[in-house]
């Protein structure tokens, strides 16, 4: 094991605009696929079949890759300008996650680690790796934890000391076998305000999360009709949820986020609900060019604001929303029939 070439590296993650680089082991989570396990025996994950696939790599990360001798994760803020929780009182216009109010994440980060994995190719020719950005069979978060980025807090995402809860994951599995760091201890005390402030009652219990009623899972994973009881607490959120992020008090600490390209568009912030129900396909495809919410389609997008605009209380968007009723898209012309419901009821 290198001390002085991890202390390179540590260097040189921070030069290509990372704010946390920790070590740990492949190995280093020993109750993860227990964990992963009893969420998956629960149907927790609801829609996301691809959590129950690959278990033996997703519970295991040393059986991803058997030859890897070290895990290097590494964090990248994303911190909001602005408090995204001002929009939600905001009940004509939409609720986007802050992470997609612009580029994709996952481009950014890869490209910038492999940057990373390259010049440690070029201090140890002999090494490989494989980098990993919320695309593979790897637990992201439960590793960061082990290499010392932080805990996993009360509402499962990551926290840190330094950068509170908004930042990126990627990791860098190598065979360079490099000291490990200490993990990091959990700092959420009695404080419940995560949980508090989900509209849907996500979170069974403290550290545990059910999918199933997750905000981000119902706008972005979940596929056909959203539960009727559902779709009442989703209040103006159209795609994503930042409700428990934003209310963690860790960040006070949050690190000022450096990528321009993670800047918020302007349109994006608290965009009109009646401007982007009518989006065609082809709209739809223009106006999220290169952000994550291109993934989900127009029709799964427009579900999404059609319940907004049935839980906005506006009486002047029936029009617009009864003009759906029709829809080729069985799941948007059934958001669209309760989107009127509820506004002429």
């Amino acid at each position: 094991m290198s001390a002085a070439l991890k202390d390179k590296l540590i260097s040189h993650a921070r030069a290509e605009g990372f704010a946390q680089i920790g070590i740990c082991r492949p190995d280093s989570v020993p109750d993860l696929a227990e964990r992963l396990a009893d969420f998956v025996s629960k149907e927790r994950h609801g829609q996301m079949a691809w959590m129950a696939e690959r278990m033996n790599w997703r519970g295991a990360p040393d059986a991803l890759w058997p030859e890897a001798k070290s895990v290097i994760m590494l964090a990248e803020p994303y911190t909001p300008a602005q408090d995204p929780t001002e929009v939600l009182g905001m009940r004509d216009r939409g609720a986007i996650s802050v992470y997609a109010q612009n580029r994709d994440y996952h481009d950014i980060v890869k490209k910038r680690l492999k940057r990373v994995g390259r010049w440690l190719i070029e201090q140890e020719p002999d090494a490989q790796i494989k980098v990993f950005v919320d695309t593979a069979p790897v637990m992201e978060k439960p590793l960061a934890a082990s290499a010392g980025l932080g805990w996993q807090g009360k509402h499962t995402n990551l926290l840190s000391r330094e950068l509170g809860n908004w930042f990126f994951l990627g990791a860098i599995f190598t065979t360079v076998d490099l000291p490990p760091d200490t993990p990091a201890r959990e700092n959420c005390g009695s404080c419940t305000a995560c949980l508090d402030a989900c509209p849907t009652k996500a979170f069974p219990a403290p550290f545990q999360l059910d999918a199933r009623r997750c905000i981000s899972y119902l706008t972005i994973e979940h596929h056909g009709p959203v539960d009727e009881e559902l779709r009442a607490l989703m209040g103006n959120h159209i795609y994503g949820c930042d409700d428990c992020l934003a209310a963690c008090p860790w960040n006070k600490f949050a690190a000022e986020a450096h990528e321009l390209r993670y800047a918020a568009r302007e349109d994006l912030i608290a965009p009109r609900l009646a401007e982007l129900v009518m989006l065609t396909d082809e709209e739809f495809r223009t106006k999220f060019s290169g952000s994550p919410i291109k993934r989900v389609g127009r029709n799964r997008f427009v579900r999404n604001v059609l319940y907004a605009i049935g839980n906005s209380g506006d009486t002047s968007v029936v029009p617009l929303a009864a003009s759906l009723q029709n829809d080729p898209d069985p799941t948007v012309q059934d958001a669209a029939q309760w989107a009127v419901k509820q506004l002429t009821a």
